[in-house]
C-alpha cells in the first residue's frame, strides 16, 4: 500500500514543480496564462496568441509530455506529433501563405506598383538585427548566435510570423519558440509600436496630404500577377519558391473566378485549422528548460529594434520618393505599413492619417506596401535561405 501511495505521489505534478528546475515550468506558465489574457481581455491577435499560449502552459506541465515522448513507454504526446508533421516540416507556414494569398488583394500593388519600393524598405530591419545579432554575440558573455540564428531572429522584422517560423524551422530550430512569440507578439502590438515612430519622422504637413485615386485593375491584370510573381521568383531566386508559390497559387484561387470553393477553404477552413496547429505547436516550443535564458531576452531586443526600424525604413523611403517626385506625392504615413502585419499595419496608417485629417482615407493605398511587404519578406527569407548556409560553411 506504501509503495502505491509512494508511485502515485511521484507521479503529480506537484511533483514535478517541486523538482530541480520545476521553477521554471510554474514560471512560463504563467507567461502563457499571461499570452491568454493578452489574446482574450485585450484582443491581441487573439487567434495567435490563444493557440500559443495555451500551448506554452501544456508544454511546460511535469511527467504530462504532451510536447516530448514519454520515456516510460516511448508515446510521444499529441502536440509533438503536430510540431514533427507541420512545423519541423515546414508544411504549416507554407499551409498559411496558400491562405494569406487566398485573402489578399494585390489590387492596389498593381494599381501604384511603386509602393513595392516601399514594401522592400521596411526589410531592412532583417538585415539590420541580423548584424545585431551577429555583434551581441561577440561582444557580450553568454549569447551565443551563431550566423544560422541571426538570419533567424533578423526575419522577426518583417513581422510575418509564418515567415519567421519558416526560416527559423530551417537554420535554428532551437529558437523556435523565441522567435515565434517574438514576431507574433510584435505583429500584436503594430497598434502600439507604430504610430510613435510614424509621427516622429514625419511633419504635420507630410501627414495630411492626400493621394490620388487608384485606377480600376482589371481581371486579367489580376490573374496574370502571380503567375508572373511565381515566374520571376523561380527563375532568379528558387529558395523562396516555395512561400512565394503557396501566397500566389492562394491568390490565383481567388483571382481566377471559377475556383469559389476551393477559395473560400483556403480562406476559412483550411486557415482556421492550420492556424490552431501552428499556434500550439509554436507555444510548445516555450519550455522553460530552453526558453528561460539570455539568448532569449537578446532575440526579444532584436525583434523590436528590427520591427522600428523596418517601419522607420518604410516612411523614409516614402519621403525620399516625394523629393524625387514632387508631383506624384506619397502620404509617408503608408510607409509603415510595407512590414508584413495584414492588414493590421494598413489600417494603423489610415487611423494615424485620420487622426490628422478625418476626410483623408489611406487604407487602400497602404494595402500597396502592406502587400509588398509579404512578398518582399518572403524574398528576404530566400535570400537567407539560399546565403547563410554558405557564409557559415566558408
Amino acid at each position: 500500500m506504501g509503495v502505491a501511495f509512494t508511485n502515485l505521489w511521484n507521479s503529480t505534478g506537484l511533483v514535478g514543480f517541486m523538482a530541480q528546475g520545476g521553477w521554471g515550468n510554474a514560471l512560463m506558465i504563467l507567461v502563457g496564462f499571461l499570452l491568454l489574457y493578452l489574446g482574450i481581455k485585450k484582443g491581441f491577435e487573439p487567434l495567435l496568441l490563444i493557440p500559443i499560449g495555451f500551448g506554452c502552459v501544456l508544454s511546460n506541465i511535469p511527467l504530462a509530455y504532451i510536447s516530448g515522448v514519454d520515456p516510460s513507454n516511448g508515446a510521444a504526446g499529441f502536440i509533438k506529433i503536430l510540431f514533427d508533421s507541420g512545423i519541423e516540416s515546414g508544411l504549416f507556414p507554407i499551409l498559411i501563405f496558400i491562405g494569406v494569398g487566398a485573402m489578399t488583394d494585390f489590387g492596389p500593388l498593381i494599381a501604384n506598383p511603386k509602393t513595392l519600393l516601399l514594401g522592400a524598405a521596411a526589410q531592412l530591419g532583417i538585415f539590420f538585427a541580423l548584424i545585431g545579432a551577429v555583434t551581441l554575440s561577440t561582444f557580450i558573455p553568454g549569447i551565443t548566435f551563431t550566423l544560422h540564428d541571426a538570419a533567424s531572429i533578423g526575419i522577426i522584422g518583417g513581422a510575418d510570423g509564418p515567415t519567421a517560423i519558416y526560416v527559423t524551422s530551417r537554420l535554428a530550430p532551437d529558437l523556435l519558440g523565441s522567435i515565434a512569440v517574438a514576431a507574433y507578439s510584435y505583429m500584436a502590438l503594430v497598434p502600439i509600436i507604430q504610430p510613435p515612430i510614424m509621427k516622429a519622422l514625419t511633419t504635420p504637413k507630410e501627414r495630411l496630404i492626400r493621394m490620388q485615386q487608384l485606377r480600376p485593375v482589371s481581371k486579367v491584370e489580376k490573374i496574370v500577377f502571380p503567375i508572373s510573381v511565381l515566374t520571376v521568383c523561380a527563375i532568379l531566386l528558387p529558395s523562396a519558391t516555395p512561400l512565394i508559390g503557396a501566397l500566389m497559387f492562394g491568390n490565383l484561387l481567388t483571382v481566377c473566378g471559377v475556383t469559389g470553393r476551393l477559395s473560400d477553404t483556403a480562406q476559412n477552413a483550411l486557415m482556421n485549422i492550420v492556424t490552431i496547429f501552428l499556434g500550439l505547436s509554436v507555444g510548445s516550443k516555450m519550455e522553460a528548460a530552453k526558453f528561460l535564458n539570455l539568448n532569449t531576452l537578446g532575440i526579444l531586443l532584436l525583434g523590436m529594434i528590427a520591427f522600428a526600424i523596418g517601419t522607420a525604413g518604410g516612411v523614409l523611403i516614402a519621403k525620399l520618393m516625394n523629393k524625387l517626385d514632387p508631383k506624384h506625392p506619397i502620404n509617408p504615413l503608408i510607409g509603415s505599413a510595407g512590414v508584413s502585419a495584414v492588414p493590421m499595419a494598413a489600417r494603423v496608417s489610415s487611423k494615424v492619417g485620420q487622426e490628422a485629417d478625418p476626410q483623408n482615407f489611406l487604407l487602400m493605398h497602404a494595402m500597396g506596401p502592406n502587400v509588398a511587404g509579404v512578398i518582399g519578406s518572403a524574398v528576404a527569407a530566400g535570400v537567407l535561405l539560399a546565403v547563410v548556409p554558405t557564409m557559415e560553411i566558408l
